[in-house]
């Protein structure tokens, strides 16, 4: 009976339709303004983080949802870009949790039509090679303080894991790159 009623009650049914519609246009602007300073960085971010442009393309996207659906209730504006990377960081850590638990085949070999811009930046550089061999976990730190350029405490509050386990896998993946790297340059 109750969800019959609230079938045909269309006051109920077009309720999210109508608070969306109510919206204040003035706090759509600021939150557009916003959200477009800060797409460049976010899709450099999740690029990396994800090593795919599509993916990447759809984190940011996701992100961009969420936020919007947020934003009436963000009480401290000054702090939109805190606010919007952790949406991003999380958005891109469930695509990561939801990649690793799927059978992928690997077509690198393959020669696409479409050239994938983070797969070619990170095959092409030497770190970039050494980094995609790194676990979820580990990669997200060195992307979020080297290529987010977020101090150690701001990636524990991204991530909502404590700073000295961001330490911990932070010297976990430095060790892990150099021994990947210094082999491949003459073992200096």
């Amino acid at each position: 009976m109750f969800a019959k009623d609230t079938f045909l009650n269309n006051d109920v049914a077009l309720a999210p339709v109508k608070s969306a519609i109510v919206r204040d246009r003035t706090m759509d602007a600021e939150f557009a303004s916003r959200l477009e300073g800060e797409l460049p960085m976010a899709y450099r971010l999740a690029g990396y983080l994800l090593a795919d442009a599509t993916e990447a393309q759809d984190a940011v996207q996701e992100a961009s949802v969420r936020a919007w659906r947020g934003w009436p209730g963000l009480r401290e504006r000054d702090r939109y870009h805190a606010w919007f990377s952790q949406i991003l960081v999380n958005v891109c850590r469930t695509r990561l949790r939801r990649r690793s638990r799927q059978r992928a085949l690997d077509i690198d070999d393959m020669q696409l039509v479409g050239a994938d811009p983070f797969r070619a930046a990170l095959a092409r550089d030497t770190v970039g090679r050494a980094l995609s061999v790194l676990s979820n976990e580990l990669r997200m730190v060195v992307v979020l303080r080297y290529w987010g350029e977020l101090s150690l405490a701001e990636i524990a509050d991204r991530l909502r894991i404590p700073i000295g386990t961001v330490k911990s896998r932070h010297h976990a993946a430095i060790s892990a790159l150099r021994r990947r790297i210094t082999p491949a340059e003459g073992g200096t």
